[in-house]
């Protein structure tokens, strides 16, 4: 023990602390997604091989050993979303535009006042607000607009006369940079079988970026938010604004 305290260096300490800082990265980006579970699954698979490996139970221990050989691969296929999303924060940089606080939540009602107006008349719509991760590639392929934040021009773009209506608007700050985008589709099985193209096409883009995308239902009226790869449902006035609201307020208090 004293031959190994003798030889620890700094480089060794920075050496921990970097991998412990790696671990714990990894782990905020799995919290609260199915890789979290499926990450349990592969440490009760390790627990069982060094039994197997213990108690000398061939046949299990081969079995085990064969996964084993092929785990990266099955690691790139069960954590895709997640491993794509690290890879966009690694290179993320901060495209909010800077404009007070007044602008800001000015934006945001009008965009609340937007989702409820479509809401109340049943008109499907999906709205995307950029956030850290640049949504750059999915602005190109939509209509560019650059006009600033307001209630008429959502309901004019997702009325269902308008050419764009079937895409998605892109919010970048307070302007609305494109319409008529389209979005990757989430591969999650497990979806309800009443959510629709907007709702698969909301979830697709929280799960590769940070955005935050409504989403406003044309069969129910019902108003969803979208962010992490995560559905909330059946949302109000009240809670839409209140969650837009700290969901920004948070990004802007971190760019300080």
């Amino acid at each position: 023990m004293r031959q190994i305290i003798s030889q620890f260096t700094i480089y060794d300490l920075i050496d921990i602390f970097l991998v412990a800082l790696v671990v714990y990265r990894l782990l905020l980006i799995v919290k609260g997604t199915k890789a979290a579970q499926m990450l349990i699954g592969l440490a009760v698979l390790l627990l069982a091989s060094i039994v197997a490996r213990y108690f000398h139970l061939i046949t299990l221990d081969w079995l085990l050993q064969s996964f084993w050989a092929y785990i990266v691969i099955a690691l790139v296929v069960i954590f895709q979303p997640e491993i794509r999303r690290a890879l966009a924060k690694m290179g993320e940089t901060s495209f909010l535009q800077a404009f007070t606080t007044a602008e800001e939540l000015k934006s945001i009602e009008e965009i609340v006042r937007a989702a409820v107006s479509l809401a109340n008349r049943k008109i499907g719509a999906l709205i995307v607000l950029e956030r850290e991760t640049e949504l750059k590639d999915f602005i190109e392929i939509g209509v560019p607009l650059d006009a600033r934040v307001s209630r008429e021009i959502l309901l004019s773009i997702f009325h269902p006369s308008s050419p764009i209506h079937d895409g998605a608007a892109i919010i970048r700050g307070n302007r609305i940079a494109a319409a008529g985008c389209f979005l990757p589709i989430t591969l999650t099985a497990d979806l309800k079988k009443t959510l629709g193209t907007r709702h698969r096409a909301a979830l697709g883009i929280t799960e590769e970026t940070d955005a935050v995308a409504i989403v406003v239902s044309e069969e129910t009226g019902g108003i969803s938010l979208a962010m992490n790869g995560k559905l909330m449902e059946q949302l109000d006035m009240t809670a839409l604004r209140q969650a837009l609201t700290e969901v920004f307020t948070a990004s802007k208090k971190a760019q300080k």
